[in-house]
């Protein structure tokens, strides 16, 4: 194999979750030239990945109007097809992704498991032995496929000295100290049901600065500073915010030098776990067996709710999903 294209466009996490597929590409065939096709928000993950040899952004919203469809197609399939692989891997499985794969001239093209949209009459579903297994294993098992392994699972992520210091300065910024003990929280997440509630992230704020652990908030967005403020608002003494003033490659430093961080099934969590950071991860819609902390199962508490694993992004019960768990139950996790 000396040219392979990967096709895992979003979500941040999911990209998260297939890294090791590059490591075990390169450890199977290092001279292997990977290319990989990312939407925009988490393509400055792939820039920390040296294992990736060339990065395809595919910005969806120009392809949603005709026009827009009509003005970008044309280079972006030259982009794909300026050179010629070996294998595609789908890594995505949807309809627009297979679009993609379709794009690309290679002899061998495979996907994951539980492909959707139609995109397995494109790339061939690998139904590998971990199938029912983690996500991040059954991303290995299309490795596999390909001749691949497998011998270490490695997230390969390297952070650069001036992520380093830019890092550092924010966090000095905000009230900070990255040299002395700190327990980030994750505030946010795409689904609403995969977030903690204000009051419970409070009391876990206050029972951190009573053991001397500086509890530090991080997100993004208007929802995440929302939360953000209420918890701040709601808390004995206010956590240092570094919510919306990090980017990706600077929150992963932050995140490397945590002594935990605690969150719903989201991004930052799953980045946390890729840095080999200790993690406590609250789960209710989506269940740990395929989406919980890699390599770390006992940093999971699932709600404990008969519905759990529901999958479903907003409840049809109207339930507050993981306000199940307590703040105590997160405590015993970081004693």
């Amino acid at each position: 194999m000396k040219e392979i294209l990967i096709v895992k466009l979003s979500a941040i996490g999911d990209v998260i979750h297939a890294l090791p597929v590059s490591y075990a590409i390169k450890e199977q065939f290092p001279k292997a030239h990977i290319t990989w096709v990312v939407e925009p928000p988490a393509k400055p993950l792939l820039e920390l990945n040296p294992c990736v040899d060339a990065i395809l952004a595919f910005h969806k919203k120009e392809f949603r109007s005709l026009g827009g469809f009509l003005s970008h197609f044309a280079p972006f399939r030259r982009a794909i097809q300026a050179r010629r692989y070996d294998a595609v891997l789908d890594l995505q499985g949807l309809l627009k992704s297979a679009a993609i794969a379709y794009l690309a001239d290679a002899p061998v093209k495979r996907g994951m498991c539980n492909m959707r949209e139609g995109s397995s009459l494109v790339s061939k579903p690998v139904l590998g032995a971990h199938a029912h297994g983690h996500i991040v294993a059954r991303y290995l098992d299309v490795a596999r496929a390909i001749g691949c392994a497998v011998r270490e699972v490695r997230f390969p992520l390297e952070i650069p000295a001036k992520v380093e210091q830019q890092a550092r300065q924010i966090f000095y910024q905000a009230g900070g100290n990255m040299g002395n003990a700190y327990v980030c929280l994750a505030v946010g997440a795409n689904w609403p049901n995969k977030r903690w509630n204000a009051e419970s992230f409070a009391a876990l704020v206050d029972w951190l600065y009573a053991r001397r652990r500086r509890p530090v908030l991080v997100g993004g967005g208007a929802v995440d500073a929302q939360m953000a403020a209420e918890i701040e608002a709601q808390a004995d003494i206010p956590p240092v915010s570094l919510v919306g003033r990090t980017t990706l490659p600077q929150l992963a430093c932050v995140l490397s030098h945590a002594a935990a961080v605690v969150g719903g099934d989201t991004g930052p969590m799953h980045l946390a776990t890729a840095l080999g950071t200790k993690t406590v991860m609250l789960m209710g819609p989506t269940d740990a067996n395929r989406n919980g902390p890699y390599g770390q199962a006992e940093g999971a508490i699932e709600a404990a709710r008969p519905c759990r694993g529901c999958w479903k992004r907003a409840c049809p019960k109207g339930l507050d999903c993981l306000a199940a768990i307590t703040p105590g139950q997160v405590e015993e996790k970081l004693l």
